[in-house]
């Protein structure tokens, strides 16, 4: 059983590995895992890093539906490169439903909620209860919001599931580095609907 004591050994002793090290070590921990991908800019490094290590790892997708056409000729593509095993998730209702209802309320309005809920939270927790993972890779990093800075490599969601982030403490510069050396596209025309402001959080990372 992985406990905050074991969370921070890991954190003291793999801080300074490399990612292919984290995610492979991290798999020893557990099989049971899963990586959740939204397709945004430098996504395709922890896309890559973790195929690299386990080639048909399930990908959970929760597509809100207001991504851009960019964003969607980007997914394809990296799918189709990267051969991803994609478990779609969507919310149960559809944009045009939800347009003739509450639209996309913005953060002071407290329909905000219910947006974030149907278009994020709820998809994601049915993936959960699907695949039932010990085991989550993201791609969160040091520097992105108030909150991920109080995260580490590893931690734990207060459903006990080890969050692994094995991109924590590289730079933007780092992830252009690695996307070169193994010719990874990019894609920042990217839009996140329950977030007003990049280091805004919309509630699926938060423990």
């Amino acid at each position: 059983m992985i406990n905050e004591n074991k969370v921070q050994k890991l954190n003291k002793f793999l801080k300074n590995n490399d990612p292919l090290s984290i995610i492979e070590k991290s798999l020893k921990l557990s099989g049971d895992a899963i990586l959740t991908t939204n397709f945004r800019p430098y996504e395709a490094s922890i896309l890559h890093s973790v195929c690299s290590v386990k080639y048909d790892l399930p990908i959970v997708w929760c597509d809100t539906g207001y991504n851009t056409k960019q964003t969607y000729i980007h997914a394809e593509y990296l799918i189709s490169l990267l051969n991803l095993n994609i478990f779609l998730y969507v919310p149960k209702q559809t944009v045009a439903h939800r347009e003739s209802t509450i639209g996309v309320p913005n953060i002071e309005d407290p329909q905000h909620k219910l947006f974030t809920e149907q278009v994020k939270l709820e998809p994601f927790k049915r993936a959960l209860e699907y695949h039932k993972p010990k085991i989550w890779f993201t791609n969160l990093r040091k520097g992105q919001t108030d909150y991920r800075d109080s995260l580490d490599i590893f931690s734990l969601t207060k459903e006990g599931i080890l969050k692994v982030c094995p991109f924590y403490y590289w730079t933007d510069k780092d992830l252009d580095s690695y996307l070169d050396k193994n010719n990874l596209p990019n894609e920042f025309n990217y839009v996140d609907p329950t977030k007003s402001v990049q280091n805004r959080e919309c509630g699926l990372h938060f423990k």
